[in-house]
């Protein structure tokens, strides 16, 4: 009988995609992310919005409170307030399949990507874009025109180099 009931309710809630767990904070799609260019840049780029949750660090301490006599004290840490973030990213019609499989083996060999090269901008490869960005200051799973150079899939411009 317990069985029924808990092979109906994991039906229903049905299971995390694969390389999604409860612990990592959902990427969103461009299509959601989107927004207009803020003033003084390019206006030909795009433009993407995505809040990066606060980072929090569990501390345990022993608190002496008489010779021999210790208290535990458990708190949590903000390691790194919640912040909005908006960066210039590849417009969508850049995204082909090719460069998203490029950009899967160039993730696959710093060893960020666990997968198959499928050409598609899935949730495995979205956390692995965050976890290469992420390193570099932006933890964000919606790639950026940096990070799509650094990966050496965009040609940077002359004047910046």
């Amino acid at each position: 009988m317990w069985a029924v009931a808990l092979a109906t309710l994991a039906a229903c809630s049905g299971p995390l995609p694969l390389g999604e767990d409860a612990a990592t904070p959902p990427v969103p799609d461009f299509a959601s992310a989107q927004i207009a260019p803020p003033p003084g840049v390019n206006p030909d780029g795009c433009w993407v919005r995505d809040i990066a949750p606060a980072e929090l660090e569990t501390v345990t301490r022993q608190i002496e409170v008489a010779p021999t006599r210790f208290r535990t004290e458990t708190v949590q840490v903000i390691k790194r307030e919640r912040q909005e973030l908006i960066f210039e990213t590849p417009c969508p019609d850049a995204l082909t399949p090719d460069l998203i499989s490029t950009l899967q083996r160039a993730l696959d060999a710093r060893g960020l990507y666990r997968g198959p090269v499928t050409g598609v901008m899935d949730v495995r490869t979205r956390q692995a874009v965050r976890r290469y960005q992420s390193g570099r200051g932006l933890p964000s799973g919606l790639l950026s025109i940096q990070s799509a150079r650094g990966l050496g899939l965009l040609a940077t411009p002359r004047d910046q180099l």
